[in-house]
């Protein structure tokens, strides 16, 4: 049985799917649950006690928020008590504010008989923000200046994260990148040509970013998350899916 927290994101639904339809026995948690999910509250230790009954995986998935770190440590309390011996945590290559929310459950991870950590670099469907702005006819807004990055397709990192719960890479931690290094003119460009429109960026200075979100980008800009790994491919056998792909098949287009 495997546990599946933060089910309804981009991730952990592609993860739902992929388990379903190879008929895993799988449980699903969120605060709210609905249909076959159940609750799982980092807040309400008991709720977790009663999702971790019968687990030996957990593939844990926490927000995307300061309260990570809270998240995190309640879900691998309940699952020590419970005995899991598996955990496969979502993390994020190591750079910036976002990386150090991921650093205490990432270290309590490891202390778990089977861990893998996987750390992926920008999500290609974070794009997908952008398209009310496209259809609008509006410019793009780029605070990453020329950085670029291994954009990578949440799909490639859900088929990474299942391959890790069924099978053994215990003790591995993947970075998980796509194929090709990526500025957001260079992303902007590829929608262009899906899309066939004229697309265009502004550039948006840190200064008039929240300043709590331009920590994180100047930390990126420092260059230390540009980089590209063969983790993906290692893992399934096959190239990751370029950003191209990507938008080819998922940029919403109504």
């Amino acid at each position: 049985m495997l546990l599946i927290t933060g089910a309804t994101g981009t991730t952990g639904r592609e993860v739902v799917r992929l388990l379903a339809d190879r008929g895993v026995a799988f449980r699903a948690t969120s605060r709210t649950p609905t249909g076959d999910q159940v609750r799982g509250d980092h807040t309400d230790p008991a709720s977790l006690d009663r999702a971790m009954d019968g687990v030996d995986a957990v593939f844990l998935l926490g927000p995307g928020t300061a309260d990570l770190p809270a998240h995190d440590l309640a879900v691998l309390d309940a699952a020590r008590r419970a005995g899991v011996a598996k955990v496969v945590k979502l993390s994020a290559i190591p750079v910036g504010p976002v990386a150090e929310w991921h650093r205490p459950g990432e270290e309590a991870a490891r202390a778990f008989p089977a861990w893998t950590l996987l750390r992926p670099s920008l999500f290609a469907s974070n794009s997908a923000q952008w398209a009310p702005l496209i259809a609008a006819g509006e410019p793009i807004p780029n605070p990453m200046g020329d950085t670029r990055l291994g954009v990578v397709d949440p799909r490639d990192l859900a088929e990474v994260a299942v391959r890790a719960l069924l099978d053994d890479h215990g003790g591995r931690t993947y970075t998980l990148t796509g194929p090709a290094l990526l500025n957001v003119p260079e992303q902007v460009a590829v929608l262009g040509d899906v899309l066939g429109r004229e697309l265009s960026t502004v550039d948006v200075p840190l200064e008039s970013l929240p300043p709590e979100y331009a920590d994180g980008v100047r930390a990126v800009r420092s260059g230390d998350g540009s980089l590209l790994s063969n983790d993906v491919a290692d893992v399934l056998g096959r190239p990751a899916r370029s950003y191209a792909t990507w938008a080819r098949e998922c940029f919403p287009t109504g």
